[in-house]
């Protein structure tokens, strides 16, 4: 069953990568928590260009996982933030303005998470 379990996770996070890539996200990185001690077991790190493009792509990840029926927990629904968070449990995403994600660096800060590439 937890094969299942991750077997699942990985193709939804192949399918949110192919959309934040046609929505023109930048540098989208994934990176493997369940290693750590946070309950979650991937983060999903995405640039956009402006607040606009922020928000636009807050609002097509919120629309993938309703209509992929994944339940989501919690997500920053305000604008002119730097970092909007979409906490889908299992997947958790960031989207950063350029200098927020520089500044908060969350794949220095959890180094030892390892990166997944496809």
């Amino acid at each position: 069953m937890l094969v299942q379990k991750e077997k699942d996770e990985i193709s939804l996070i192949k399918d949110l990568l192919v959309l934040l890539e046609k929505k023109e996200a930048i540098d989208p990185v994934v990176l493997n928590m369940s290693k750590t001690r946070l309950l979650t077991d991937y983060f999903v790190i995405c640039t956009a260009n402006s607040n606009i493009h922020m928000k636009s792509l807050r609002d097509e990840v919120v629309d993938f996982f309703n209509e992929k029926g994944k339940e989501i927990i919690y997500y920053d629904r305000g604008e002119g933030y730097d970092w909007l968070l979409i906490d889908a449990g299992d997947i958790v995403v960031h989207i950063f303005t350029k200098g927020a994600r520089e500044f908060y660096d969350l794949e220095h800060l959890w180094i030892d998470a390892e990166r997944v590439v496809f």
